[in-house]
């Protein structure tokens, strides 16, 4: 039997939710069920009462685990401090590429996308190649986790930056001669 309280607190939790998600660039994602794995941090946007992702596509952020009809954990940081401020379970929706609800998820994404390199042709991308997932936050927050909650670095294909090349500060920082 859910009380008065209940819903209350789970109003506010909700509320602390989406807060949380329309001030912060970077969620972290747990998929949970039978696709469990690894916390990911996506980028994403607040739309229409719950949080929007676009990746799987060649140079897009992954989304291993996280299939339509499943759930996640989803736990969003403070803007301040970056650390956790609240965790919720989510629902998984995959939008339909070219339906209203894909479509007006891809008008708020393609703002928040940075570093795209091909901006005009993006949704179009998305649509061929990317998924497009909703996040909608179901009940109230999880309580907070014990202990330390660092991990390990995933595996990536990305690399560091090589050394600056010998002549570049000569290059760079050389003085100007009068003449």
């Amino acid at each position: 039997m859910t009380t008065a309280g209940d819903k209350t607190d789970e109003l506010f939790d909700r509320a602390l939710v989406e807060e949380a998600a329309k001030k912060s660039a970077l969620v972290w994602v747990r998929p949970t069920g039978s696709a469990q794995g690894p916390e990911r941090a996506l980028w994403h946007v607040w739309h229409d009462g719950a949080v929007c992702v676009a990746g799987d596509g060649p140079g897009e952020q992954p989304l291993p685990g996280l299939a339509d009809g499943g759930q996640a954990v989803l736990t969003v940081r403070s803007k301040d401090k970056g650390g956790r401020l609240v965790s919720c379970r989510a629902a998984v929706t995959e939008l339909t590429a070219g339906s209203d609800a894909w479509e007006e998820a891809v008008g708020e994404l393609k703002g928040k996308r940075l570093n795209a390199p091909d901006a005009e042709e993006m949704p179009r991308r998305w649509a061929r190649e990317c998924r497009v997932l909703r996040l909608e936050p179901l009940g109230a927050a999880l309580p907070a986790p014990e202990g330390a909650l660092a991990a390990a670095p995933l595996p990536t294909a990305a690399t560091t930056r090589e050394p600056v090349p010998a002549a570049l500060p000569r290059l760079l920082f050389r003085r100007r001669r009068r003449g």
